[in-house]
């Protein structure tokens, strides 16, 4: 006898994720979630579609690997988590996917309403009480762009499409949907919906007097300069700006980069702030700044532009609306994609009368502070005397990058060091987070592997963000899943940003003094053993000038041919 096909809410959900294009469920089952199990194993038996389910014993390296998937191929994942207690393991990776504006969609289940049994579901564990709060939803609502709970089964798909709708559109980011055992058990008829009317919103644009003031300001400025943090989500963002900035001998200028926004073998390109403790020469030269796609364009405590600089700003989010404090004093803000408004303006620029000998003269003194800053960089690149240095160890990986590879940098002290020393050029090759919590770089790794399989995934990583990826389940994940990739650790034994940070606030105080700051972990942990024990890595100390290249050789053998992960421990000088 034929089995009748039961369709639930739970069934409902997964097609409505499956419609919608989503390929993967980063998932971490409890006991909120008989449905959505019962759903998919009904899905395989009958050879229903679905996605893909991703085991993650860890949370926070679910959202990570949703998150570095998203960045690789702005498509958005889902995570499956558990009640209020798996909301919470998500831990920094919500602030993460908040901040760096990644589409994603998480599920959680909710306590049981139904105690005697009244309904399919109803509470049958201890924990069942334990884990019923009063506003779950409340633990991510600063941080997720929608959240709403499945109450019906009749309607489930429009809710997960409009949850979809809100992530998609910008500024993108995360966003939450809850189903108690009740509602996700409940069978329903199927639903008569279609995807394609939860569209995310098209890309806004500059209207006609922005485009013809940025233009003309454009055109007679001696010293225009673009700063920019995320331009680099956009690949064809890029490709306008390169064709921009070329057009008129504008100078570029990453700000706290979350991708490769312009090719850091460009002649007009400037480089790269971070914390740096000093007044950035161009930022300080340019008469006319235009911030577009930053969230810190500057530090005004110690670099900014000059008094009376006409500033001109363009973002998905000019307001940064989660951000409490946040202004620059800027001439105009203006709501727009990027991509849109710099293809905007070169079509401007084409109408108006451009001096060439200005154009000129523009390009020729951005190349020479190019020239000049490329001289610096290889000189701190050069074979150190004693020790090794993170500019050696990276500049002697840039002859093992190709148009291959992509590389995830939460370097923390380090950020900048990567970028300036690998030397990348082409657009989606460098991601970091897009946030301030440590721990992304390991499950980025694996999504961004899932989505890219024919490219090798580097991460280069500070010693304390390697220990908060979690690299027991990352590890465990990347050989059930056949993810390989290679970890580089920049081993300081300890947190150096708190260090930099207490003593640029006391530079002359105790702390500065002290031969102990709370912030060491020395002996530190063996980072190469963990990956090794937990996933098979390849895995080696280094400690010496002469190991560096035959161990990346040898790692990246394991990672391309044996496909296993490897980790490399550099141990630099001690902070």
């Amino acid at each position: 006898m034929r089995e009748l096909r039961v369709y639930t809410t739970s069934t409902a959900f997964l097609e409505a994720l499956n419609e919608a294009g989503v390929e993967y469920l980063f998932s971490n089952f409890g006991s909120d979630h008989p449905a959505l199990i019962e759903a998919l194993a009904q899905a395989r038996h009958d050879g229903t579609p679905v996605p893909r389910v991703i085991t993650c014993p860890n949370e926070m390296v679910a959202l990570s690997a949703a998150h570095g998937f998203a960045q690789a191929t702005g498509r958005a994942q889902a995570v499956i988590v558990h009640v209020e207690c798996g909301t919470q393991a998500l831990a920094g990776a919500v602030h993460n996917a908040a901040k760096g504006r990644i589409p994603v969609l998480i599920f959680a289940g909710l306590s049981p309403y139904t105690q005697q049994g009244e309904l399919k579901g109803s509470r049958n564990e201890f924990i069942q009480w334990i884990q019923d709060v009063p506003d779950q939803r409340g633990i991510v609502r600063g941080y997720v762009k929608y959240e709403n709970e499945f109450r019906s089964g009749h309607n489930v798909k429009q809710i997960t499409w409009r949850a979809l709708q809100f992530a998609l559109s910008d500024p993108k980011g995360p966003v939450y949907l809850t189903g108690t055992r009740e509602a996700m058990e409940q069978e329903v008829p199927p639903i008569d919906a279609e995807f394609a009317d939860w569209q995310p919103l098209s890309p806004g644009a500059l209207a006609a007097d922005q485009v013809e003031e940025l233009a003309s300001a454009l055109a007679v400025a001696k010293r225009p300069l673009v700063v920019t943090s995320y331009v680099g989500r956009n690949p064809l963002a890029v490709v306008e700006l390169v064709a921009l900035a070329h057009r008129l001998g504008l100078g570029v200028l990453e700000s706290v980069p979350n991708y490769l926004n312009f090719p850091t073998d460009d002649v007009l390109y400037q480089g790269n702030q971070w914390n740096h403790p000093v007044q950035n020469a161009a930022l300080d030269a340019a008469d006319l700044v235009i911030v577009i796609d930053s969230d810190v364009p500057w530090i005004p405590t110690v670099s900014k532009p000059r008094a009376g600089t006409p500033i001109f700003h363009i973002d998905v989010d000019p307001l940064k609306q989660q951000m409490p404090l946040w202004y620059i004093p800027a001439k105009r803000s203006m709501r727009a994609d990027a991509r849109t408004a710099l293809r905007q303006i070169r079509e401007s620029i084409d109408a108006l009368p451009v001096d060439a000998d200005l154009v000129a003269e523009r390009r020729a003194h951005y190349q020479a502070l190019h020239a000049s800053r490329a001289r610096q960089l290889d000189e701190l690149e050069s074979t150190p005397a004693q020790g090794l240095t993170a500019e050696y160890v990276t500049a002697r990986l840039r002859r093992h990058i190709d148009a291959h590879t992509t590389v995830l940098n939460e370097g923390i002290s380090n950020y900048h060091t990567v970028i300036n020393h690998l030397q990348l050029s082409r657009t989606g090759a460098m991601y970091t987070s897009g946030g301030g919590s440590l721990g992304w770089n390991g499950g980025a790794a694996i999504g961004v592997k899932l989505a890219r399989p024919d490219h090798t995934v580097i991460v280069m990583t500070g010693d304390g963000s390697y220990m908060f990826s979690v690299p027991s389940s990352v590890h465990w994940m990347a050989r059930k899943y056949a993810t390989p990739f290679l970890t580089i650790v920049f081993n300081n034994r300890g947190w150096k940003s708190p260090k930099l940070s207490a003593l640029a606030v006391h530079p002359t105080g105790y702390a500065s003094k002290a031969d102990e700051l709370d912030v060491s972990f020395d002996p530190p942990p063996d980072y190469a053993a963990i990956a090794a024990a937990s996933g098979g890595a390849w895995a080696r100390r280094i400690t010496r000038v002469d190991e560096v290249d035959a161990a990346l050789v040898d790692a990246l053998h394991a990672v391309r041919e044996e496909r296993r992960c490897a980790v490399i421990d550099i141990w630099l000088e001690k902070l």
